[in-house]
């Protein structure tokens, strides 16, 4: 947890993938996400996390469906997104951000 709050309060972009699974989208969500990490590299952080496993995570941003993507800038929520998103959506929004 301690390390998740560190992450999302970084300068850099972090997008958060909020994921179960068990659900269909998010398995498919995962490669595209990848890719993403791999194209934007050092500039953002890519992050899981499993609903499942950390319900208190969920509920604190609201997350009721899955793949929910949110990405967050020095600790703030900038961009949210519910279903599966293309990968060039998640790089320009990631782009968007940059400092």
């Amino acid at each position: 947890m301690n390390d998740f709050n560190e992450l999302i309060k970084s300068d850099k972009p972090t997008l958060v993938d909020f994921f179960a699974t068990w659900c269909g989208p998010c398995r498919m969500q995962g490669p595209v996400l990848e890719e993403v990490k791999n194209k934007v590299g050092d500039t953002a952080n890519v992050l899981k996390v499993d609903i499942d496993k950390n319900v208190e995570l969920a509920q604190r941003y609201r997350v009721q469906s899955v793949p929910t993507l949110i990405l967050f800038k020095s600790g703030e929520p900038v961009w949210r997104a519910v279903g599966l998103q293309q990968g060039d959506v998640l790089e320009a929004k990631i782009k968007e951000h940059l400092s």
